[in-house]
Formats: structure tokens, sequence, C-alpha cells
């Protein structure tokens, strides 16, 4: 399937990532000050309102408030502070119209001990708040390496050809999921995949693990693609046979696995995966096979060898590799995204911008819901 391409235009957007260990993010700026526009507000609503209407009885809440977006010894301070401030209304004359002798008068004092056992529950609050928080965070670093080593840095310029990647997972508490993809150099050529893992969760990490462990190896000792398909599929079928449990023969993963020889071609053995997109001055390219293959783990279905399509691969052209999420993802209306029409829109952009381009796009054409994890290679062949 083909599109006439157009020139388009990009703007420039770069990636940020953080270093060190794990990094509580701060509450955003509103939330930090919302006690003291709640205190504000107070201070408007007091003067203009009847004696008789202790507008003050309202700070018994600000330790609940500040317990949003600050620890337990703020919280703390804010609750003394809070006791204070509602004695200061109560017998202020000046301000409030009250009398001195109103600071004891019982009610007042219901509010003092009301704010002080609210202001107990606030700071326990933060202090669980805060707990969680550094879980989140620890838990999201560790997620974070656990995805360097199992998708680790791929090379980004391998002779003339320059590589960029992407990764988008769609659990907020994580940032590693099933989706994979692995370049290897090799003398044979430029050696890539990209998969995505049946199912979600650890099984899902453990079988992206099993797959590219055996496509790094098998990249370097086969000299024929579908060779290397093959290993990786008795790797997969290796492992699944020592897996316990009735869905063993279910765990699959669809991939593409591209070889760029020397000359200017790209071979491609496509597995039950979402066909890559070759990108060129005159069009966008969906490089669809007439005969896929099965996926891996299901190497069983496959009645002959595994067909290897060839494409002219010049200086100039750039190939996409995608996962499922990204043509999977929705809009509000429910409508699948439509990748090779956005990618034609822009018009030819360097791999990085490219990929950031989609990571935005797809943001914005989802409403910031991504249903799935996504993973992107873009490979450029760099003009001679």
């Amino acid at each position: 399937m083909r599109w006439p391409g157009r020139a388009g235009a990009a703007g420039d957007w770069t990636a940020q990532s953080g270093n060190g260990g794990p990094q509580v993010p701060a509450a955003p700026a509103w939330m930090r000050w919302l006690p003291a526009f709640y205190i504000a507000g107070i201070l408007v609503l007091e003067p203009v309102t009847p004696v008789q209407w202790p507008v003050s009885f309202l700070l018994i809440a600000l330790p609940v408030i500040a317990a949003f977006a600050h620890g337990p010894a703020a919280v703390a301070a804010i609750t003394v502070f809070a006791i204070v401030f509602e004695g200061v209304l109560a017998g202020t004359p000046c301000c409030a119209g009250r009398t001195v002798s109103y600071v004891w008068e019982r009610h007042y004092v219901a509010a003092y001990l009301c704010t002080a056992l609210v202001g107990v529950l606030g700071t326990i609050l933060a202090a669980h708040r805060v707990r969680r928080e550094r879980t989140l965070a620890t838990v999201r670093f560790v997620a974070e390496i656990a995805q360097h080593v199992l998708l680790s840095p791929v090379p980004r310029r391998i002779g003339p050809i320059q590589v960029e990647t992407l990764y988008l997972s769609a659990a907020a508490e994580a940032r590693i999921g099933g989706d994979l993809y692995e370049a290897v150099p090799t003398t044979y050529g430029l050696r890539l995949v990209i998969g995505d893992v049946r199912g979600k969760g650890l099984l899902a990490v453990e079988t992206a693990a099993t797959l590219l462990g055996a496509f790094r190896e098998a990249a370097h000792d086969e000299p024929d693609l579908a060779d290397v398909v093959r290993r990786v599929e008795t790797s997969m079928n290796r492992r699944s046979a020592r897996l316990a449990g009735s869905d063993t023969g279910e765990r699959f993963v669809t991939a593409v696995f591209a070889e760029i020889p020397r000359r200017h071609v790209v071979r491609i053995v496509n597995c039950g995966h979402p066909p890559p997109l070759l990108i060129r001055s005159d069009g966008v390219t969906e490089l669809e096979t007439a005969d896929p293959a099965p996926p891996l783990n299901l190497g069983m279905l496959l009645t002959e060898n595994y067909r290897i399509d060839e494409y002219p691969f010049r200086p100039g052209d750039q190939l996409l590799l995608y996962t499922d999420g990204v043509t999977e993802a929705r809009d509000p209306a429910g409508a699948f995204y439509p990748l090779p029409q956005r990618v034609l829109s822009w018009g030819l952009l360097p791999p990085r911008e490219l990929l950031d381009r989609l990571h935005r796009d797809l943001l914005a054409y989802s409403n910031n819901r991504l249903h799935d994890d996504t993973a992107a290679l873009a490979v450029y062949h760099l003009p001679d």
C-alpha cells in the first residue's frame, strides 16, 4: 500500500532523561501553594461575614490540604499555625469584630481540638504518602535498570546506517513490558529485530529476554537471516517446554527480523507482526509480505522455510519498525492511529526527530491514554 509523498515541517523537541538514584517527583506548584491560597480565601471571607459566622472554623481542614503536597514535619508546623491563627481570628476586634474573650469560648476551643486532631491525622497521611512515593520511585528506578539490561542501548551509527529507538510503557508504575527491539552489527550486515510478546507482567519480560538472548547469539553465527529466525524459534520452543501451565502454547511473540547487508537492500522476515514502513522522498510504503510466517513459538504451524522479502534500501531511505502499540492507539472516538498517513504528512525527518514526533503525536491522538506498550526503531541510510 502506498501514499504519494509531500513535504512537511517538524517542530523541535528534546527528550529528557533522569539520572542518578530513585527520585521522587515534586508535587505541582499549585498543590504546594494550595494551603496559602486557602488561608487567603479565609482572610477574604472573614471581614465580610457576620460575627456570628466564625469563618475561622474552616482552618480545621488546613492540615489535610497541606498533607497532599507537603511532608509530615511541614504538616505538623501548619497545624500549629492553624490553631494559633484560629485564636487570632477569634479574638481580634479590629478585623473580626470579636473581643478577646472569644478566644476561650467553648466553640473555639472545640475548633482548636478538632484542628489538632485533624493535624495528627494529616501528619500520618503525609508520612504514608511520602513513604509510598519513595517506594514507587524505587520501583520505577528498578524497572528502568531492568529495561536498560533487557533493552540495551543500540549502536546509533553503524557505517552508513543511523539507528534510533523509542520505548513507551502503558503502565504508569513501571517502564518495562513485553515489547522488544535490538540492532546487532555483524559480519553479515546490520541485523535488527522488533517484537511484541503476548501478555503482560513478569512472564512477558522473561519471554522477551529469551528471544533477545537467542537473537544476539544467532545474529553473529548464522549467515542466513532465515536461519537466525529458526534459531530464535528453537530457543523459544525449548523455554516453552520447560514452563508449566496449560497456556504454554499461547506464549508467543510477533516479530519482524531485518537485515541490511553491505549493498543497498534490506531483507525482512515477518512473523505475524505489523509491516515496517519504508519512507522515501516520494512517499511511504508498507512492506507487507505475501506469505508471513506464524508468530514465534508457533513454528509448528510453518509448513515450509521462512520467506525472506528483499527491498531496495538506498541512501536517504528510512525504515520504521514498530509494535502494534502504535497502530492500535485510539482517539477518544475509538479510531485507530493512522500511522502511514501521519508519517507521510510529516515529510522526511531525521530518525530522532521522527520518533520524537511520533511520541508526541501518539500521546496527543490518544489523549495521553496509551493502552499498550509501544516500541519503535527508525533506521536511516545516510546519504553517500
